[in-house]
C-alpha cells in the first residue's frame, strides 16, 4: 500500500477512537460512519463541532423528531463539515417537509435522504427533485411492493438528483434486476444493488462487471455479495481500474484495520469491516480524480452513493437494535 494511503487507514482507525470516546453512548455502527465521514476529506474527527451540530439538531427539532433518532450523530458530523451548519441543517428540514408532504413517512433513512437532497442542489429545485425522488420511488414500489420500503428513500433521493429520465432509469433498474436477481440470495440487497448502478454508470456490461469481481472476491475468500455489501460490490464496479488491483486493495485494506485498536472479530463484524474498506478504497479512487483516473462526475457520484450507502446500513442497524431492545 501506498503510504499516503496507509496514513488515511491509520487516520480512520484514530478517528473512530475519537468519536467511539466521545459518544460511548450512541450506536458503534453510526459512530463508525461518522468517523468515516471526516476520514473520506483527509480530516481528525472533531467531536465539539459534532457534538456543536447534535445541540443545533435538538435545537431545531421536537424530542420524537426522526432527526434525533439513531443516525443523529451521523446527520451531526455531515452538519459539522459544512461550510455552514446552521443554514445547512435549516434547508435540510425544509426539504424533509417537502418529502413528507409528498408522502414519504418519517425515519432516519427519510432524513438523510433529504440532507442529500438540500446539500446538492439549488433550494428552487427542492420541490422537482423530490417530485422525481417520489416517482422513482413509486416506480420501484410499483414493480417490487414486498421489496421496496423506507430504507430505498436515500437511494430514490439519489435517483431525484440524477439526470435520468424516470422511466428510462426504472427501466434500466429491471433489466439490471432480472440479470442480477439469479445470482443472489436477496432481493432486497439486488434491488439496493442495481439503484447504485442506475445512480454511477449506463454502460452495458455493468452486470458482468460486477459478476466478476464477485468471484474475484470469493476465490479470496471475501464475500462481498451478502446482504450487507452487495451494494459495495456495485460501488467497487464503478471504478474504472483493474479488477485485480481492487480486490487487492480491499483485501490489504480489511487485513490492515483488523490490525487497529476497536477493529478487532468482537468489535466489528466481518461484513462491517469490508463494507468500510470498501468505501475507503473508493475514496481513495476518487481523490486520483486528480491524475485523470476518476472523472469528476463520477468522482462526485462515487462519493454521494458511498454515503447514501453507508448511512441507510447505519440506520438499518439502528433500526433492528432499537426494535430488538424494545422487545427486550
Amino acid at each position: 500500500m501506498k503510504e499516503s494511503y496507509t496514513a488515511r487507514l491509520e487516520l480512520f482507525a484514530e478517528n473512530a477512537q475519537r468519536v467511539k470516546k466521545d459518544f460511548a453512548w450512541k450506536n458503534a455502527q453510526v459512530n463508525r460512519l461518522a468517523a468515516l465521514l471526516y476520514t473520506a476529506g483527509n480530516k481528525i474527527a472533531d467531536c465539539d463541532a459534532i457534538r456543536s451540530s447534535h445541540e443545533l439538531i435538538k435545537e431545531h427539532t421536537g424530542g420524537f423528531s426522526s432527526f434525533r433518532g439513531t443516525s443523529a450523530i451521523g446527520l451531526a458530523a455531515l452538519l459539522s463539515l459544512s461550510a455552514n451548519h446552521e443554514k445547512q441543517l435549516v434547508d435540510t428540514l425544509a426539504v424533509y417537509e417537502l418529502l413528507k408532504d409528498a408522502k414519504f413517512r418519517g425515519s432516519d433513512y427519510l432524513v438523510i435522504a433529504a440532507y442529500q437532497i438540500a446539500v446538492n442542489t439549488a433550494s428552487d429545485q427542492y420541490l422537482q427533485t423530490v417530485e422525481r425522488a417520489k416517482a422513482f420511488y413509486d416506480g420501484m414500489k410499483a414493480r417490487h411492493p414486498f421489496l421496496t420500503g423506507r430504507d430505498d428513500y436515500i437511494f430514490a433521493a439519489l435517483l431525484g438528483l440524477s439526470g435520468i429520465p424516470v422511466e428510462s432509469g426504472l427501466l434500466r433498474m429491471e433489466e439490471l434486476y432480472a440479470a442480477l436477481k439469479p445470482e443472489f440470495l436477496s432481493g432486497n440487497s439486488v434491488q439496493a444493488l442495481t439503484q447504485v448502478l442506475v445512480v454511477g454508470d449506463n454502460a452495458s456490461e455493468t452486470a458482468s462487471r460486477v459478476l466478476a469481481l464477485r468471484d474475484a472476491f470469493r476465490a479470496r475468500v471475501l464475500r462481498m455479495d451478502k446482504e450487507y455489501t452487495l451494494s459495495s460490490l456495485g460501488v467497487l464496479s464503478l471504478l474504472p481500474c483493474v479488477q485485480e488491483d481492487i480486490v487487492n486493495d480491499v483485501s490489504e485494506t480489511y487485513e490492515f484495520l483488523r490490525t487497529q485498536k476497536g477493529f478487532g472479530n468482537w468489535s466489528v463484524t466481518k461484513q462491517e469491516l469490508l463494507l468500510l474498506s470498501a468505501a475507503l478504497v473508493a475514496f481513495n479512487y476518487v481523490d486520483e480524480t486528480k491524475s485523470g483516473v476518476v472523472t469528476t462526475t463520477l468522482s462526485t457520484s462515487i462519493t454521494n452513493i458511498v454515503i447514501a450507502q453507508q448511512a441507510a446500513i447505519a440506520a438499518a442497524a439502528a433500526a433492528s437494535a432499537a426494535a430488538a431492545s424494545s422487545s427486550g
